[in-house]
């Protein structure tokens, strides 16, 4: 049997009762692995689904296997998330299966997805249109997840289920043609398979070259990956310079932003040629034209605040600051500031920019908008959203790491002498 690791792995099988899934059990129970069931009831098809649960639950009393039984309000959860029933469905039972791994600290998860699972997948994404991604299939192993039966085709399944004069439980809505699965299961795949009768071999084979091919880009965004992007601890840079010279660049692209959910891609390519400042959101990230680069970082959240009380020396949240108090100045710095201790209000607070902020920059005659300093500065959006400010009583102290306020600055004359200082 394939992924022989199991043996030695604790893992769950998801189990609907159906001839696919009791099939996947019998195997695995007639070959002596260790295992536990996972089994949803999302409650839509009334005593059809409970007669399901009840079988199963038979089934696991009478063979000694483990089980857990989850009842789902799916169409609930559907209105409730603006989804169809099938993703609802799908959302809840993979949702529930990740608590349950973390919860009994297993492994790995299997389902009964099989050869034809694949092929009607396949089809659904050709006339959906997609890429290369959406033609390479359904893995037999997506991380936690492994798929035993994905070599075999339905036909192999059900003979398997004869000659071993298995039970399960049919499901009526795999014979409605409702769902857009059910009609190229049961019309379109039967004439392909008609027109070719080693048609699903065939796929098969096809979907391998396919593999291979994905494979050979993902080799190649890779590489080419070193070469346009830099990386720091919270931003990603990437070159427009050296992303327009590869050739087929949307496609480099595509595929290093795809892991961050951006959805509105003509507006992401139509960014390299925007106005500095233009912005793309995904739900967690932003996605930021910043003159000759597009910076990906991570969104924040504006209005976080940490304080430094008067009897405390270090700040190690966001920022590492200590605080001494010392008799003299000594090469002030960006990174060491000396302030006059009488002119603060404690606690300090370390913030980011709000809209309206001023300061009194050292060197400076007057006060000045933080947001045109910035603009001086040529601060990208990213710096901007980045920037820590020491303040006392709201008010800026210190652009940290850049400039000090003026008003709070130490002099000669100064008696209580304040060393800030910002650690690497």
């Amino acid at each position: 049997m394939q992924f022989p690791f199991l043996k030695e792995s604790k893992f769950f099988i998801a189990v609907s009762g159906g001839i696919d899934s009791m099939v996947l059990v019998d195997l695995f129970r007639k070959s002596n692995y260790k295992f536990s069931i996972l089994h949803c009831n999302f409650q839509l098809r009334g005593e059809e689904s409970e007669a399901e649960t009840q079988f199963l639950r038979n089934f696991c009393r009478a063979n000694q296997i483990y089980y857990s039984i989850r009842y789902f309000e799916t169409e609930q959860y559907a209105k409730e998330q603006k989804l169809s029933t099938q993703l609802a469905a799908r959302e809840l039972r993979y949702n529930w299966f990740q608590e349950k791994l973390n919860q009994n600290n297993f492994q790995y998860l299997l389902t009964a997805h099989h050869a034809d699972d694949n092929l009607e997948t396949f089809l659904i994404n050709l006339s959906r249109g997609t890429g290369l991604e959406g033609l390479t299939g359904i893995p037999a192993q997506n991380d936690y997840i492994i798929r035993p039966l994905l070599s075999f085709s339905r036909d192999e399944i059900l003979a398997y289920a004869e000659e071993n004069e298995l039970f399960w439980k049919e499901d009526s809505s795999n014979a409605s043609y409702k769902y857009l699965r059910n009609k190229i299961r049961r019309q379109i795949v039967p004439i392909l398979k008609e027109l070719h009768p080693t048609f699903l071999e065939n796929f098969q084979k096809t979907q391998e070259f396919l593999n291979e091919s994905q494979a050979l880009i993902e080799d190649e965004v890779n590489l080419k990956y070193n070469d346009v992007v830099q990386e720091d601890e919270n931003k990603k840079v990437i070159s427009i310079e050296k992303l327009l010279k590869l050739q087929n660049w949307k496609t480099y692209l595509y595929h290093w932003l795809k892991p961050y959910k951006f959805t509105a891609w003509n507006d992401i390519y139509d960014l390299v040629n925007a106005t500095s400042g233009k912005q793309i959101f995904s739900e967690e990230f932003i996605l930021l034209k910043d003159r000759t680069s597009l910076l990906l970082f991570e969104k924040t959240d504006n209005f976080e605040s940490y304080f430094l009380n008067e009897d405390e020396n270090t700040l190690k949240v966001p920022l590492k600051i200590t605080k001494s108090k010392v008799d003299n100045i000594s090469n002030p710095s960006k990174h060491v500031i000396f302030v006059d201790e009488d002119k603060l209000s404690f606690p300090l607070e370390i913030r980011k920019w709000n809209a309206g902020d001023v300061f009194y920059p050292s060197g400076m005659q007057g006060k000045k908008k933080l947001s045109k300093f910035y603009k001086d500065e040529k601060y990208s959006l990213f710096d901007k959203e980045n920037q820590w400010l020491l303040c006392s009583n709201n008010e800026i102290v210190w652009v940290i790491g850049k400039r000090a306020d003026e008003r709070f600055i130490a002099t000669e004359t100064t008696h209580n002498i304040i060393k800030i200082q910002l650690e690497d």
